[in-house]
């Protein structure tokens, strides 16, 4: 009961520090983070060995195409890599979504290109293997629901390990087109993953079903040669 109380004053506390916003109404089918059935969700969810690293570096996506960048400097950060110097937080280090760009990055997607277009699911695993992590890109369309449901659980139950997704928003009834966040956790029982979206201003995070989130995510990206979007594995290289 103790271990219980103490999780739900964490959550709380977590949910309560990312910033508020009048939200869109949520679809029927999905559940908000912050509600009692939320919760309950992430009390006893079996894979959430993700939410806190990612929670204390979450970022809102600072503009309407950054949501690849913002995912990226969340798991970077969680991972708590070396990062580069912030003049205005001298000498402390950290990524932003302003020095995360780097000459590699620029060979991967021009940051103009971003700021106009955003980035496909191809683009933000290359973006991210730019740093010094181990890297799998998966489209939905190669992979199945039993798949990525195992791969996914798999990782949010391991420190050091991320999984960010690219999904369509419509396909899971939220307005209206491509993004990406990651994933911090799964509960088994409900069969949901939670996703930390950095579009903080538009939606709270969010609990899915991993066959509604599947179907989001085995959706055509134009932008990306017609390629289904997917999902990206991250993990700290040994």
């Amino acid at each position: 009961m103790l271990k219980r109380l103490l999780g739900a004053v964490l959550l709380s506390l977590v949910l309560a520090s990312a910033s508020h916003a009048e939200t869109l109404p949520l679809p029927p089918n999905l559940v908000g983070a912050a509600t009692p059935a939320g919760e309950t969700y992430f009390l006893e969810a079996e894979a959430r060995a993700a939410y806190f690293p990612l929670a204390d570096n979450f970022v809102t996506q600072k503009n309407q195409a950054f949501c690849g960048v913002a995912s990226s400097v969340m798991v970077l950060n969680a991972l708590q890599l070396p990062a580069p110097a912030v003049p205005e937080y001298d000498p402390y280090t950290t990524f932003t979504q302003d020095n995360v760009f780097s000459a590699a990055t620029e060979a991967v997607i021009p940051a103009d290109t971003i700021r106009e277009m955003g980035m496909t699911l191809d683009q933000l695993g290359a973006f991210i293997a730019t740093q010094p992590v181990a890297v799998e890109v998966h489209h939905a369309a190669d992979s199945s629901l039993d798949v990525f449901r195992a791969a996914a659980r798999d990782y949010l139950s391991k420190p050091g390990h991320f999984v960010v997704v690219n999904y369509l928003r419509k396909a899971i009834g939220q307005e209206k087109g491509g993004h990406i966040s990651p994933l911090a956790a799964y509960d088994g029982t409900s069969d949901r993953f939670l996703i930390l979206d950095v579009a903080r201003y538009k939606y709270p995070p969010v609990w899915v079903t991993a066959a509604d989130l599947f179907a989001a995510m085995n959706t055509i990206d134009s932008d990306n040669e017609n390629r289904s979007r997917g999902y990206v594995l991250i993990a700290a290289k040994p």
